[in-house]
């Protein structure tokens, strides 16, 4: 492998963290963190924002006289770790709502896990900086590629190909008011339905088929691509076109309910447990597969330590300069304080609290040290966060089972608590380590980056329970309800929440959850021949897991997007390189609809302190008169100009 070389030699130091980049940083990372946890809610999954967040700070710093590719940099890696933390917060946070441990989103508690999870994200991953980086040389795929955003934005390969960052910013801002036009006109106006689905009985069973007509959805299939998406839908078509009508065959429908109600019935009621069950398998298995990454990755940085015992001191390069000792230990200590207390009133002892504590450090280090080993091979977007967290949630409950007793009320919070924190330490492990390989191609300085990724992280703890508590309010978050019968599915908070429901003794309905258990374990025999086979299609058993759990409109919709980039990729002629404009147009369909998402709940956080005002200021009717069809026209002319803006050369890469 060719040595890298730093854009910024080390030799040469630039201004980084400034007071225009900070204030950047703070801005981006609320839009971006904020953006997420909607999306993470609503669709199960979220994006990386690094290069949105790189070629808007581009964009806003031209603006000013002086500039230069660190601020960037520094930028950047601030607002991707507040959409990181976002991640981690609602795979896990909304699960205490939903087991009913909280009745609202607690803003001090939530803040404190949020915070504490990820500056444990941060500060066990910096020790792995050099290891990970500069000994072992992980690809990091996604920094790499933030790494080239910021070089050709700075003229560093090709002056004749130099982006122009302004034109992407305008194409990021154009599909972000689109994005929020189309928001406003479908749950604002409410002029379409949110989706276009129907269903017919047939014999003693119901037959499905429907598509979410929302441009976040269509936006994230184009950015994950076509493999993933279909994979995705693959699953959603196991869970509702085969296992739901056999299921309807065997045992008959809902009484008294027919049609989309049996449908939806069935799926809420029954086969949802399949996806459970098959999440479960695949969360396991992703621990069992990272036992030699984990292993290797600590014999690299015990090597590395070794090494630089070995040497007389030297002067460190600026490139090379960690956060020191201190900076990490001091920091650590202070961190737990808070968390012993929050575990200890959770669960009502001292002990138990202090149990728990050191359970969700040990599990914090292992994991935020998977997350970054596996970000260096395969990305922080491909990251199976969801898998260890999983695995991190059954491990904590039993071990709390044995000192609390499987009927404590208190069992379930106290599980969540521990698993809110390693994910979110685990979801900021891989993108602290893919923002700092960026920042080693640019030359950047470490320990700049690693004060950032800190702002990051406070910034979206504090930006997201209130944005959370916005969405239950507006939308509810888990099971329908009379009041709010279409909510954000968050599927990994429920999965979460159930699993630790069922550990102290609530229940799960296991004959479904053993099938798909089985239906896993069948993926993962396949995903593996396929590996032996060097195909280049895979079946990642938790993509596929994902798709039976998640409503089939969503999975739909999400495939089309992949269907979409494919198509568009072919026509440019441009490999398996996606075009950037096309990226950056569809993060900005993503970031619009998100946005306007949460300013539709605002007039009811203000209706709670001015009763006289109006919940729904702007809903013209109760049930769109049309339906779901002008939703179609407005998903298809968004499509239009997805697949138009795709059509713009990325320039050289």
């Amino acid at each position: 492998m060719k040595p890298d070389h730093p854009v910024v030699p080390a030799s040469v130091t630039l201004p980084e963290i400034t007071v225009k980049a900070v204030v950047l940083s703070v801005l981006l990372a609320a839009v971006l963190a904020a953006a997420n946890a909607y999306l993470g809610l609503f669709a199960g999954m979220t994006v990386s924002a690094s290069i949105p967040a790189a070629v808007a700070s581009m964009a806003i710093l031209r603006l000013f006289r002086r500039s230069n590719i660190l601020e960037n940099n520094i930028v950047q890696t601030a607002a991707s770790s507040g959409e990181a933390l976002a991640a981690g917060v609602i795979f896990t946070i909304p699960a205490l709502v939903l087991v009913g441990y909280w009745s609202e989103f607690d803003y001090w508690q939530t803040v404190v896990i949020a915070t504490v999870g990820g500056l444990l994200g941060v500060l066990f991953t910096i020790p792995l900086r050099r290891a990970l980086i500069v000994t072992a040389r992980l690809r990091f795929p996604e920094g790499v590629a933030t790494a080239e955003v910021l070089k050709v934005a700075a003229g560093d390969r090709h002056s004749s190909g130099r982006i122009d960052a302004a034109q992407d910013l305008r194409a990021l801002l154009a599909a972000a008011l689109l994005g929020g036009a189309v928001k406003f006109g479908e749950s604002g106006l409410r002029l379409w339905s949110e989706s276009l689905e129907g269903a017919a009985n047939v014999g003693r069973t119901v037959l499905y088929a429907g598509v979410n007509l929302s441009p976040a959805l269509l936006a994230v299939g184009y950015i994950i691509g076509l493999p993933t998406s279909l994979v995705v839908c693959a699953g959603g078509l196991i869970g509702w076109v085969i296992l739901m009508p056999l299921y309807g065959v065997v045992y008959g429908l809902p009484p008294d309910k027919t049609g989309l109600a049996a449908a939806m019935a069935l799926w809420s009621g029954q086969i949802r447990y399949v996806g459970i069950g098959a999440m479960l398998t695949g969360g396991l298995w992703t621990l069992t597969k990272l036992r030699e990454p984990v292993w290797h990755s600590l014999q690299t940085l015990r090597a590395s330590y070794h090494r630089r015992q070995a040497r007389a001191p030297v002067t460190v390069e600026r490139t090379e300069r960690d956060a020191s000792l201190p900076w990490i230990l001091v920091p650590l200590g202070l961190s737990l304080v808070p968390m012993a207390w929050i575990y200890a009133t959770v669960s009502g002892s001292a002990s138990i609290g202090l149990v728990m504590a050191l359970v969700m450090v040990c599990a914090a280090f292992l994991f935020s040290s998977v997350a970054a080993y596996m970000a260096g091979l395969v990305g922080s977007s491909s990251n199976p966060v969801s898998g260890v967290t999983i695995a991190t949630i059954m491990l904590a409950a039993l071990l709390l089972v044995l000192f609390m007793g499987a009927g404590h009320p208190a069992g379930p919070a106290a599980a969540l608590v521990i698993g809110a924190v390693v994910c979110c330490a685990a979801a900021m492990g891989g993108d602290n380590l893919q923002d700092l390989k960026t920042g080693h191609l640019v030359g950047a300085t470490p320990w700049k980056q690693q004060i950032m990724q800190v702002v990051g992280v406070l910034t979206g703890a504090v930006v997201l329970v209130p944005v959370l508590s916005l969405l239950q309010a507006k939308y509810g978050i888990g099971e329908p309800t009379a009041v709010h019968p279409h909510p954000l599915s968050a599927p990994q908070a429920t999965l979460m929440a159930s699993l630790t429901k069922s550990v102290f003794g609530a229940g799960l309905p296991w004959p479904l959850v053993g099938l798909g258990a089985l239906i896993g374990s069948g993926i993962i025999l396949i995903d593996r021949r396929l590996e032996r086979r060097g195909s280049e299609f895979r079946l990642p058993v938790l993509a596929v897991a994902l798709g039976i759990y998640l409503p089939l409109k969503l999975s739909a919709a999400i495939c089309i997007g992949g269907l979409l980039a494919d198509v568009a990729r072919k026509a440019t002629g441009a490999g398996d390189e996606p075009s950037r404009r096309g990226l950056l147009f569809a993060a900005g369909l993503i970031t619009g609809e998100a946005l306007m998402g949460i300013v539709l709940a605002l007039p009811i956080a203000l209706a709670a302190l001015w009763p006289g005002l109006s919940v729904d200021p702007f809903g013209l009717f109760t049930v769109p008169p049309l339906g779901g069809w002008p939703g179609m026209v407005v998903m298809v002319s968004v499509g239009a100009l997805l697949y138009r803006a795709a059509q713009i050369p990325a320039g050289p890469r």
